[in-house]
């Protein structure tokens, strides 16, 4: 699933296509403030994006089956 920009949180910095390594947007600064995302369905969810923004405009949708994979180990309890 591509990831979402926050349009009102968005400064048009560019971060985003900088720094993402499979080239999901595409920004033209003098055109539009906000990046295009071009390529989402070759995102790889590697969250450098999300990281690198310096307005936490954007945000990543996961897969149900990535989703699967990620557990927040502060929630697992042993047993005994």
């Amino acid at each position: 699933m591509p990831p979402v920009i926050d349009k009102e949180k968005c400064i048009g910095c560019g971060t985003c296509a900088e720094i993402c390594p499979m080239q999901v947007f595409r920004h033209f600064p003098d055109q539009d403030k906000v990046p295009e995302i071009t390529f989402g369905a070759e995102c790889w969810h590697c969250n450098s994006c999300v990281l690198d923004c310096p307005k936490e405009a954007i945000s990543l949708r996961f897969p149900l089956p990535f989703m699967m994979l990620h557990v927040n180990s502060s929630t697992l309890h042993k047993n005994g």
